[in-house]
């Protein structure tokens, strides 16, 4: 299987199955999936396309793989918290500014708890870090306030 960001929309991931069938899943960023099928004589050609809601997708994450997520989902709980991961596109407006000038926590009551930087974390980043293109951003808010950064983090 192979995932490709798709900015502003959420992630594409493609997968080859045993009998050579071509299947992707778009998980888009408000919850809700879009599963295409593609031709088996025209792996580029898509057959069959069905979008499923929220709720629906999470019955069929359910059926597929109890207590599965989506790998930027880190977790959910029952009071409504979400905890996301986010990259920081090389070309992002914030490449190189200080964490504090998003005004994240401000603007969209979510909170960067911590940063992924190549092969190191940095737990609770100060106002004064520095940003760079390729982070990854350990985001937790309501499901609207991780809207809201990823849309921040996703200027250009």
């Amino acid at each position: 299987m192979s995932a490709t960001p798709l900015p502003g929309i959420g992630v594409k991931y493609d997968l080859t199955t045993r009998e050579h069938q071509h299947l992707s899943v778009i998980a888009h960023r408000d919850g809700a999936r879009t599963v295409n099928v593609y031709r088996s004589d025209d792996p580029d050609a898509c057959a069959q396309s069905l979008r499923l809601t929220v709720a629906e997708s999470a019955a069929m994450i359910d059926a597929l793989m109890p207590d599965h997520h989506s790998p930027n989902l880190l977790h959910t709980t029952d009071l409504g918290l979400v905890a996301e991961r986010i990259e920081l596109s090389a070309v992002s407006h914030w490449n190189g500014r200080l964490l504090g000038e998003t005004r994240m926590r401000t603007d969209t009551g979510a909170s960067i708890v911590a940063v992924l930087r190549r092969a190191e974390a940095i737990p609770s980043p100060a106002p004064d870090f520095r940003l760079a293109g390729g982070d990854t951003l350990i985001v937790i808010g309501t499901r609207e306030g991780i809207e809201a950064a990823a849309e921040i983090l996703g200027r250009e």
